[in-house]
């Protein structure tokens, strides 16, 4: 077992008033501490989902661990082959080279702060996926950026079946 010491000895503080927000209905983000900020330690941002609402597709980080945390609501988190149903309170971490997706479920919205540790530069990935949804940038952009987010995307039957 390995232990990540932070480059850091400053604390971290974020107003959550002044942390910018990206998106909005049906999937807001706000951007909390990036791995620049945290001396590398870790990522977080905080998701909320309308019902039913898709938070990310199925994919997988090839140098860290995510952790999911549901402060309200209740989410369907995709970990390897199986589909976790997390309510508020509920916790979820899914190992590096593990397959993960998040969803909010049909009839109910979820809020869901999550962590990515050793941290990745995330905010920017973030900002891309609204360029995308405003039109700025094509869906197939963010392929092209995989690599640099440590995000790689891939199929995954059991996920897009979950709904019937």
């Amino acid at each position: 077992m390995s232990l990540f010491v932070p480059k850091s000895d400053d604390s971290v503080i974020v107003r959550g008033a002044e942390a910018e927000v990206v998106g909005g209905a049906p999937v807001g983000v706000q951007l909390l501490a990036d791995r620049s900020a945290a001396g590398g330690a870790l990522s977080t941002v905080r998701v909320t989902l309308a019902e039913g609402a898709d938070g990310a597709r199925p994919h997988l980080h090839h140098t860290a661990a995510e952790m999911f945390y549901l402060l309200d609501g209740t989410a369907e988190i995709l970990s390897g082959d199986d589909i976790v149903t997390a309510e508020r309170g509920d916790l979820v971490i899914v190992p590096p080279d593990k397959p993960h997706a998040f969803a909010a479920v049909p009839d109910a919205t979820a809020d869901i702060l999550i962590v990515i540790t050793p941290g990745i530069e995330r905010f920017e990935y973030f900002r891309h996926l609204q360029r995308i949804r405003v039109g700025e940038a094509t869906p197939e952009s963010i392929l092209e950026v995989q690599e640099r987010y440590d995000n790689h995307f891939l199929k995954s039957e059991i996920w897009e079946g979950r709904r019937g």
